[in-house]
């Protein structure tokens, strides 16, 4: 199955439950769940198959989870779950730990130990949302004695390789619907190395990743870089190296699987976040100027020769010509 996503609202109220508890046994691992929700639950479950690797998404209300050395027994899919918490409130425990999770939070635990889990919900917190990247352990390349030191503890999403491997996950979940087999192969291997990478930094354990991995987490930084400082004049290929303590030739190695160059990539975010505003109604009394300033494109005269390059028309023109915009 390439793709898959669900919701209980299809379903007859008295089925809902125990239909997407059977769901996401099946995307997850067996696991004994119970909620004080069964007559009225509403959760859904998305699955995504990325060769190797396996993505689950799901929504749910308050409930509680727990594997057993059972469970275990009966079926194990000897996996790391690297779980994103998008919404609601978490309380997760394996061996010795046990940590609260909120939205931005990201957690693991293995598949192969007991574990439990508890959901929370109610009118302030709502209910819980999250992404789950199956991860193998035979395909991670860090030693189990030091991942286990992450079992069960909390890691901020918010910045850093947190932050970048969130948007990247949440980017592959929201374009799912349309990958083809070759896009979902590839990545596969990009979220693998990314979220060994993610592993190792908290780890303090780099050495342990090979190169291919090294090279994915950099570029993925480099990538979140550039869409944040945009609108600075100074971001040049040259500036992006030295935020990264790298050489402007490795950055462009860095960029050589790539159909264009760092330079082309910063100048065609740009045109593109400028198009959006020249369309946005809500910004139809701000100059073309300023808006080619507001990302970067200081100099009026470049931004409207560059603009006129990629989309055929000036950047006034393109303004005019938006529906509801005055001739």
């Amino acid at each position: 199955m390439a793709f898959a996503e669900f919701d209980t609202a299809e379903l007859p109220a008295e089925y809902r439950f125990d239909w997407w508890r059977e769901v996401v046994a099946r995307g997850v691992a067996p696991t004994r769940i119970t909620t004080d929700h069964a007559a009225d639950f509403a959760g859904s479950a998305g699955l995504l198959d990325l060769g190797r690797l396996q993505f689950t998404t799901m929504s749910f209300p308050g409930l509680r989870s727990e594997r057993t050395a059972g469970l275990i027994r009966r079926a194990d899919p000897e996996t790391y779950e690297l779980t994103l918490i998008l919404a609601g409130a978490m309380r997760v425990g394996q061996g010795r730990n046990e940590t609260r999770l909120f939205a931005g939070d990201f957690a693991m635990w293995t598949s192969s130990r007991p574990y439990s889990g508890q959901a929370e919900s109610g009118p302030v917190i709502g209910g819980s949302r999250a992404i789950i990247l199956h991860l193998p352990r035979a395909l991670v390349p860090l030693p189990e004695a030091k991942v286990d030191r992450l079992l069960a503890v909390g890691i901020p999403a918010r910045s850093g390789t947190g932050r970048v491997l969130a948007q990247f996950l949440g980017s592959v979940v929201q374009e799912a619907p349309v990958l083809d087999a070759t896009e979902r192969e590839r990545l596969g291997g990009t979220s693998l190395d990314l979220a060994t990478g993610f592993l190792a930094h908290h780890l303090d354990a780099q050495e342990y990743l090979p190169p291919e991995a090294r090279h994915e987490m950099l570029l993925a930084r480099v990538d979140r870089f550039v869409r944040d400082n945009l609108s600075d004049t100074r971001l040049t290929p040259r500036a992006v190296a030295a935020q990264h303590h790298i050489s402007v030739r490795l950055l462009h190695q860095l960029f050589r699987g790539r159909d264009e160059t760092v330079a082309a990539t910063i100048r065609r975010l740009r045109l593109e976040h400028c198009r959006a505003d020249l369309a946005d109604p809500r910004l139809r009394a701000l100059p073309v100027q300023d808006i080619g300033a507001r990302w970067g494109l200081a100099n009026a005269a470049t931004f409207s020769r560059l603009f006129r390059t990629t989309y055929g028309v000036t950047p006034g023109e393109y303004q005019r010509a938006e529906p509801g915009r005055p001739a």
